[in-house]
């Protein structure tokens, strides 16, 4: 199949070093978990330290992301949000490295509280991948050439709605996967890392859907849920052969999370799924429970419990075995961002911008906060002993003391 879009050439390749574990490379983590690697297993006391703060040139709910000693994080601004940014900091000291930005080659209206840089973006440890409402795929090295560029709307132009995209991309070996899911065009896709160009895309449910896709950690392939409402379809990272469905619908704003090769899919409240034994055997529901609906936030797992928060801003922890209810706890909210763990605890950021650090060993506890006094909706990130947290207007990096 052949596909019109704008391709650039590759300007060249890295040799770097960097320490993969520290990395925070896409929404939700290197491995869409909301755990980081290096701090997730810590003894950390929850006390908070803002270290420095650097401003931003247009809003956006995209997730800061971290690659060696740079964080990586993308806005969107002017007066239809035409004018697209991607921006590169040290996380030493909050030294803007360089901006690039372009022109939106698609639509550009959203809701008045999204923006058009609501997608995260990701990284392969050499490239960064920057995704839009407007559809446009932007590839630069972590030194901010572009490698190159797609504007999907040409191949679609009528895969948008009028509240706006928000599905981040995930990287996968070589392949890079977006889903633009609407009320007409609906697509998902996998791009080739280095060219950009198309190696596989299949068709998806024509309905607005704002979930991610989500790794699904395999030793013998590569693979990735793609979430909507109809329900979650397991697809090869490489071809885009479909592997398994469930078929019993999900919701279309959190996305589900994968821990110990189950996947805990907001579906009828949670629901836990196995996958069959081959692709043609349909995946196993482990349990199912009614009570435990999130709000806006995507559900996360540590150690042997899963937390949602409701959209009442009720923190609830449940047993991994069957689902049952352990403990629930009040937090600030409205959220839209999704929590992480960080150090041992739940790190949640509210939309006033008001950071609670909540201990699970003592039941949700909030033990500490910080108020950053800012609208903040993209969920942080999270490496060597520091959470990024993106609002409005600035980026901060908070020291865990």
């Amino acid at each position: 199949m052949t596909s019109r879009f704008t391709l650039f050439a590759v300007m060249g390749s890295l040799s770097l070093s960097l320490t993969v574990q520290a990395d925070w490379r896409q929404f939700r983590g290197t491995e869409n978990s909301g755990l980081s690697a290096m701090d997730s297993t810590g003894d950390w006391s929850g006390e908070t330290e803002i270290a420095w703060d650097s401003g931003l040139p247009g809003r956006g709910l995209a997730c800061p992301i971290v690659v060696g000693d740079r964080v990586y994080v993308t806005a969107s601004s002017g007066p239809r949000q035409e004018t697209l940014h991607v921006l590169c900091f040290s996380t030493t000291d909050g030294k803007q490295l360089w901006e690039r930005s372009f022109q939106a080659t698609g639509r550009t209206v959203t809701h008045p509280k999204t923006s058009v840089a609501a997608p995260s973006p990701a990284s392969d440890g050499e490239r960064i991948f920057a995704f839009y409402s407007s559809n446009d795929l932007i590839c630069l090295d972590l030194d901010g050439n572009l490698q190159w560029m797609r504007g999907l709307t040409y191949d679609f132009p009528n895969a948008s709605n009028s509240l706006g995209m928000s599905s981040s991309p995930v990287v996968v070996g070589e392949t890079v996967i977006v889903m633009v899911e609407c009320d007409d065009q609906s697509f998902s896709a996998g791009l080739n890392v280095v060219t950009g160009e198309t190696k596989w895309q299949i068709d998806r449910p024509r309905r607005a859907n704002w979930t991610s896709p989500v790794i699904w950690p395999s030793d013998n392939q590569a693979q990735v849920l793609l979430q909507s409402s109809a329900g979650v379809t397991a697809v090869d990272a490489q071809t885009g052969q479909e592997l398994w469905t469930y078929s019993e619908g999900a919701s279309t704003i959190p996305s589900l999370v994968v821990s110990q090769n189950i996947a805990y899919v907001p579906s009828n409240g949670i629901t836990a799924l196995r996958p069959g034994e081959s692709s043609s055997t349909e995946p196993e529901i482990v349990w199912q429970v009614g009570n435990l609906s999130p709000g806006t936030a995507s559900p996360i797992v540590w150690g042997d419990k899963l937390y949602v928060i409701s959209g009442a801003g009720v923190l609830t922890s449940a047993s991994l075995e069957d689902g049952k209810r352990l403990w629930q706890a009040r937090l600030k909210g409205p959220f839209s961002a999704s929590p992480i763990i960080a150090g041992g605890k739940i790190v949640a950021v509210n939309e006033e911008g008001f950071v609670q650090v909540a201990d699970p060993d003592k039941d949700g506890e909030t033990v500490s906060s910080v108020e950053l006094n800012e609208t903040i909706l993209g969920t942080p990130a999270v490496s060597d002993g520091a959470i990024y947290v993106r609002g409005d207007n600035h980026l901060w990096k908070i020291l865990m003391k």
